[in-house]
């Protein structure tokens, strides 16, 4: 076990700096202002390479793994400008694909996803099954050889920007009657699809959707992996994502920390620095310890997945996405206390941090399922729901 990056590694997170510093916050601030997308930042992500770091080289990825991702999106996110559909689209709908898709899956989708050109949206939660992924009610049916899907989803990310939504339902078994998941790539511009914005308080570039399928008429090949094994394959997905949602609220903590940091340094009141309190200094230190308890967990994970440790990953995910969270809700709390009423002014790009920090605790699950998780999985205890 090494503590020490590669120098591949260390090179990757420093061009990726890089380029996050070139746009920076007050860019993210300025499109949601605008009511628009980070479609520059995006495509020149793509262009450079770092949105496909994960996937196969041969689909025109970077042939690296989930770890290399999660650097990748955690140095954006330390640079005030978050890619969310990085967590999608590359993450959860690029892994599915490049590990259970056909080889025609593959060519069709992998390289748009790796280059930015095309991004794919991912649709599991319903408004009456929450977190109850067993309870989802989007079902197939066979016609004539295609496959015709119905349902509901809720809280979908950034459809308005996708070109297909890979799309969690069930269809029935022929011997039991009983219905089992399954996942289809839906293009966005397909019949019966409808996609429409929740009003969300959020101040973020990429919007939340409604979405609802009415006999969406698909070809044979929308089907992504094997039919009876799509639990397997759907999990696959999920621990990325958990990975991924933990390189987000690092990287938003270590922004939030070093704006902080160079404030209560620079800040002077009576002929001094503020940082030179310990009233000031110790919460700071104790969120950028936190930051990186969590960012080793996160780093667990990642290497666990990339080894093919699907179980042990599991755990790992679900603990560094829930550790992230936390220090990042409290390292933005922080933050802001130490910069006063400064700390709510424009000026300083705290204030817009609040909510987004808090997202990290509800979704893409929440820290309650988290401890379930844990207390059953982990700790063998009786299950509670």
């Amino acid at each position: 076990m090494s503590f020490q990056e590669s120098d591949e590694r260390r090179a990757l997170r420093a061009a990726v700096a890089d380029l996050g510093r070139r746009y920076g916050h007050d860019y993210v601030v300025r499109q949601v202002r605008k009511g628009e997308h980070l479609d520059e930042l995006w495509a020149e992500a793509g262009k450079q390479g770092f949105l496909g770091v994960n996937l196969p080289e041969q689909y025109g990825g970077g042939g690296g793994g989930m770890y290399d991702l999660s650097l990748v999106l955690e140095e954006l996110s330390a640079a005030g400008c978050t890619l969310l559909m990085m967590v999608v689209s590359p993450a959860i709908c690029g892994t599915i694909i490049a590990r259970f898709g056909t080889d025609e899956q593959r060519q069709r989708w992998l390289p748009g996803i790796a280059g930015g050109e095309r991004i794919m949206a991912f649709a599991i939660t319903e408004p009456d099954a929450g977190s109850n992924s067993h309870r989802i009610t989007t079902t197939a049916r066979r016609d004539n050889g295609d496959w015709v899907l119905s349902g509901r989803k809720v809280f979908i990310s950034g459809v308005d920007q996708a070109d297909a939504v890979l799309v969690v339902g069930r269809t029935e078994d022929a011997r039991t009657g009983k219905l089992k998941p399954a996942l289809y790539a839906v293009p966005t511009d397909a019949a019966g699809f409808e996609h429409r914005p929740i009003d969300m308080d959020l101040a973020m570039p990429d919007k939340q959707f409604m979405l609802y399928l009415d006999d969406v008429r698909l070809p044979a090949d929308a089907l992504v992996g094997e039919e009876d094994a799509a639990l397997l394959q759907l999990f696959a997905g999920l621990n990325p994502e958990r990975i991924m949602a933990a390189a987000s609220s690092v990287g938003l903590g270590r922004y939030a920390l070093d704006k902080a940091v160079n404030y209560v340094n620079t800040r002077e009141v009576w002929g001094k620095p503020i940082g030179t309190h310990q009233g000031l200094a110790h919460p700071l230190a104790q969120v950028k310890i936190e930051l990186e308890l969590a960012k080793l967990m996160m780093q667990k994970a990642a290497t666990l997945y990339d080894d093919g440790d699907d179980l042990g990953a599991g755990e790992a995910a679900n603990m560094a996405k829930y550790a992230a969270a936390e220090a990042a809700t409290r390292t933005v709390d922080q933050a802001i206390q130490s910069h006063g009423g400064n700390g709510l002014a424009s000026e300083y790009g705290l204030g817009t941090l609040l909510a987004a920090s808090r997202v990290g605790r509800i979704a893409p699950v929440s820290r309650e399922m988290i401890l379930n998780f844990v207390a059953q999985n982990t700790l063998g205890m009786p299950r509670s729901y």
